[in-house]
């Protein structure tokens, strides 16, 4: 009996171990963050639920940020220090970030002032894919040489956000001014379609499955889903405040709202394309970022330098993470 409870006991102690070594290692990566009031990138540790280490960008802002796929570098584009379509300065570069050095190794240079704004990874090419406002354009760079090889044209003004589909052939983004959003063939590198949505849109975001993109209208307190078969807006979300970025968790079954006037998250069912519940959060929630591994979703709240970390399993905020001033953009680095 002895030997039996000294080996039951063992083999507990084996799969506990087991069980908590797929939980780090599911959960591990670092969480970067655009603190655009800083003029800095933030790395977060996700676990121990603090910033670690800050890297100047150089006296400018960026607004957003990406990772590469094995997690070793960050790409920052430089956007200036104004809001979408409003006066100020416009930024000609974006940094590259050694997240091992933690230092900025080195730049691409657009030429002009473009406005750089949201940075994607094509997951099929591994090409970078950066919105660059004042061309009208995607601009393509090779993450290897750090040259741009092509260009993606939007056929709109202020084409802010971006958002890639799993095959790396569809492009939408949100072009805020316009109200519309562009729908891009990456393969060919031209215009598919434009679909108005709005007086003023904003953010981007597809469902886990690729068959439906959001974005939130600015004028109205909804968001429009959009038929990526189709192309046209198939219904409408209703808010109870005006959105802002969205993300999709990966089971298909939720999409989280930030809604920066009510200092809320919203948490909509995608069978019922209604809201399930609301969360709070510390004011102006900008981005939404979940995890690879859907069990938290983390949400930049702009006034407070706060990042709110909300399992998934609940809907119940986990930790306020302090970061830099002006919280904006998020990714994931492996």
């Amino acid at each position: 009996m002895k030997h039996l409870l000294t080996a039951f006991l063992s083999l507990s102690f084996v799969l506990c171990a087991m069980a908590l070594h797929g939980t780090a290692r599911a959960a591990s990566g670092w969480l970067l963050v655009a603190n655009k009031g800083d003029q800095s990138m933030g790395i977060i540790d996700p676990a121990a639920g603090k910033q670690v280490a800050v890297v100047a960008e150089g006296g400018v802002t960026g607004h957003e940020v990406i990772a590469s796929p094995d997690g070793k570098t960050a790409y920052v584009p430089i956007y200036g220090n104004s809001g979408v379509g409003k006066p100020g300065t416009d930024g000609t570069h974006l940094v590259v970030v050694d997240l091992a050095t933690k230092a900025v190794t080195g730049q691409v240079d657009f030429g002009k002032g473009v406005r750089p704004h949201c940075p994607m990874v094509g997951p099929k090419d591994g090409l970078l894919y950066v919105t660059t406002e004042l061309n009208n354009s995607i601009s393509v760079i090779d993450p290897k040489t750090l040259k741009i090889v092509g260009e993606v044209p939007t056929g709109q003004p202020e084409s802010h956000m971006l958002a890639i589909t799993k095959d790396g052939t569809r492009g939408y983004t949100a072009n805020v001014g316009p109200g519309t959003v562009s729908v891009l063939d990456l393969v060919a590198r031209k215009t598919v379609t434009v679909i108005p949505i709005s007086a003023m849109t904003q953010r981007i975001a597809l469902a886990a499955d690729d068959s439906m993109a959001f974005t939130a209208d600015q004028k109205q307190p909804r968001l429009a889903v959009i038929n990526t078969k189709t192309n046209t807006v198939d219904k409408w979300i209703a808010l109870p405040a005006v959105g802002y970025g969205t993300a999709a968790t990966p089971d298909g079954k939720w999409l989280v709202v930030a809604m920066p006037s009510a200092a809320k998250v919203a948490v909509v069912d995608l069978k019922t394309f209604a809201v399930a519940q609301t969360i709070d959060v510390p004011t102006a929630p900008q981005e939404v970022l979940v995890r690879p591994d859907g069990a938290m979703a983390y949400v930049s709240c702009d006034v407070s330098g706060k990042v709110a970390a909300i399992r998934t399993s609940d809907w119940k905020v986990d930790a306020l993470i302090d970061a830099g001033k002006a919280a904006d953009g998020l990714a994931w680095a492996h």
